[in-house]
């Protein structure tokens, strides 16, 4: 068999296909007088999102929505944020039902023209019903004028109650949303704190609204966000470090589907596994009801706390017996519940025990493995600095990569044999005999890669350093083709679990797992913070986004195109992000 998996270096590390050979950068939407409207592209790859990159991601998808509908940048966010930053599918509901509908749905108001009015010394503001100087009061989009003193109150109230990110119109029945600069500038006169937090929401609202954005789960926390582009189930590989599940943010863990994993991971950290013991190996005493063990030979039992029992039935009795029997007591009879409950706790207790065993054993493994690798490397180090034809030693880094990635798989793949096979989660899903055919079929598979993993393991351990070049070739030889075979046998795996084993139960979307990566987890790449391709300036509060014109508060603003045809200037400002249980503060 190990002659049919033989391959070479480039072999084994070119097995999966890049996802993209290329990428189209968004240089944003060139007006050429077509009347079809060209949907700009999206940026490619993983992204690792920073404090400092933040603005910048966020500018991406405004930048694309602009380009593309002639917004200004306060509509953009508000059709993003409606859609939670799903620019695909904003771009869909535009094709399928039109402007006016996606504006109306999300509340974006847009002033196509704005009507002469003769000027007005004053204005009735119909909240509070009095006159105020026309100076001292804002028209929003929508066309509803209210004085400034009773719109800061509606933004205050609003932002302490932690809807800064989409603010309505206070006008009744009116569902457009608040231009944010005109929210930003009315409380930052009074309230400079809440207008920073305004702009803080605003911001974070990229991450935290967005299903395509989450948080590092690190701890401690080490700042950074990630985006994917497609696929949610997926793991990836932070700039920190820390490799997790997209979908649930837990340590990476496929084969297993995220609902088994998190089963798994509380029924190893719970006490269940503890009350198990406690029930196969222990009886109540009738008395107290503290579990009694039994130490020695005799039926009769005695609790610390002075009362005697029968180890057959529980019951309570006196302490006069003989060898056979107990005075005054008979529980010959046969009692099934009892008896049925204790062989199904014993039975429950010995399966978990042997996934668990082994699951551990191959963790164990990789921890002792990785502490292997300085030693390996050091044999790698001495044999490049013989005189000798074999130079290159890249087969047992390789082989390291191959080693660790397999024996990972072949770790998570017990508890996903425990749930798969087991009765918590597909019990009426499969008749005993389709269950027996699948276990079989996945063991088989399991049993392969565990015994080919070993042979990896063995003989990446050997002293090569020490070897004559001839042996030094066979033991190249073997890593090479064991790298191979243990990288198709994962591969196997995984379709086996995909198509014969998921495929073929009905799923939710917790039982999505991530694919198969034979180059391992996808490490995210750093998101640029530079801005000089990007058409906006960052705020001068607390780092927020605004647009070129001034943010006075006399009237509306005019409705415009792209501000990438506007000059901008970059402005001071920083931002610091807050760690992700402390973004939103309702307080």
């Amino acid at each position: 068999m190990e002659d049919d998996y033989m391959g070479s270096d480039e072999e084994l590390y070119t097995s999966d296909q890049e996802e993209d050979d290329y990428s189209i950068e968004g240089d944003g939407l060139e007006n050429d007088g077509s009347d079809i409207p060209w949907i700009p592209p999206k940026g490619p790859s993983t992204k690792v999102i920073t404090k400092e990159s933040l603005l910048a991601a966020q500018k991406e998808d405004l930048r694309r929505v602009m380009d593309l509908l002639y917004l200004r940048e306060h509509n953009a966010r508000t059709l993003l944020i409606h859609h939670r930053w799903d620019v695909e599918k904003l771009f869909a509901v535009l094709v399928e039902r039109g402007r006016a509908f996606l504006f109306a749905e999300a509340g974006v108001s847009v002033v196509e023209h704005e009507d002469f009015e003769p000027p007005s010394s004053t204005t009735m503001c119909a909240i509070c019903i009095e006159d105020v100087p026309s100076n001292e009061a804002t028209k929003m989009d929508c066309g509803h004028c209210f004085c400034n003193g009773c719109w800061t109150e509606h933004f205050v109230v609003k932002i302490n109650d932690g809807q800064s990110k989409r603010i309505r119109c206070m006008a009744h029945k009116c569902n457009a949303i608040c231009d944010e600069a005109v929210v930003r500038n009315l409380v930052s006169k009074s309230h400079p704190d809440l207008a920073e937090k305004f702009d803080r929401f605003l911001l974070e609202s990229y991450i935290e609204d967005n299903k395509r954005v989450k948080w590092c789960p690190s701890i401690p926390h080490c700042g950074n966000a990630i985006r994917v582009e497609d696929d949610e189930s997926c793991e990836i590989e932070c700039s920190c470090g820390l490799q997790f599940c997209f979908r649930c943010s837990l340590q990476a863990h496929s084969p297993c589907s995220c609902l088994m994993w998190e089963l798994w991971a509380k029924k190893c950290r719970d006490e269940s596994e503890t009350v198990n013991w406690i029930t196969v190996h222990t009886k109540p005493c009738p008395k107290c009801h503290k579990p009694v063990e039994k130490n020695g030979g005799c039926n009769l039992v005695s609790c610390i706390c002075g009362q005697a029992f029968c180890w057959l039935c529980g019951g309570a009795t006196g302490r006069s017996h003989t060898w056979s029997s107990i005075e005054g007591h008979s529980c010959g009879r046969y009692k099934e519940d009892k008896e049925n409950n204790a062989e199904r706790a014993k039975r429950d207790l010995y399966r978990y025990m042997h996934y668990h065993n082994r699951y551990k054993a191959h963790t164990d493994s990789i921890k002792l493995e990785s502490k292997l690798k300085e030693t390996i490397l050091k044999k790698v180090s001495i044999s490049e600095s013989k005189e000798s034809k074999n130079r290159d030693f890249s087969w047992v880094t390789n082989g390291l990569s191959r080693l660790f990635r397999s024996r990972r798989v072949l770790s998570y793949s017990y508890p996903f044999a425990f749930y798969m096979f087991g009765d918590e989660l597909f019990k009426d899903q499969m008749s005993n005999a389709e269950r027996e055919i699948k276990q079989n079929l996945f063991e088989d598979q399991q049993q392969q890669l565990e015994a080919n993993v070993e042979k990896l393991s063995k003989f990446l351990e050997e002293p090569f350093n020490e070897y004559e070049e001839e042996k030094v070739k066979d033991v190249r030889m073997h890593v090479i083709n064991f790298s191979v075979i243990t990288d198709r046998l994962c591969q196997k795996m995984y379709d086996c679990i995909e198509n014969d084993l998921l495929g073929s139960v009905e799923l939710g979307i917790h039982h999505n797992i991530a694919p198969y990566k034979s180059k391992g987890i996808e490490k995210a790449s750093e998101l640029s913070a530079s801005d000089k391709d990007l058409p906006f300036h960052r705020g001068t509060n607390g780092g927020s986004l605004e647009p070129e014109h001034p943010s006075g508060s006399g009237s509306s603003y005019e409705s415009g195109c792209s501000s990438r045809k506007r000059p901008r200037k970059e402005g001071p400002g920083g931002f610091d992000l807050n760690l992700p249980g402390e973004v939103i503060d309702r307080n």
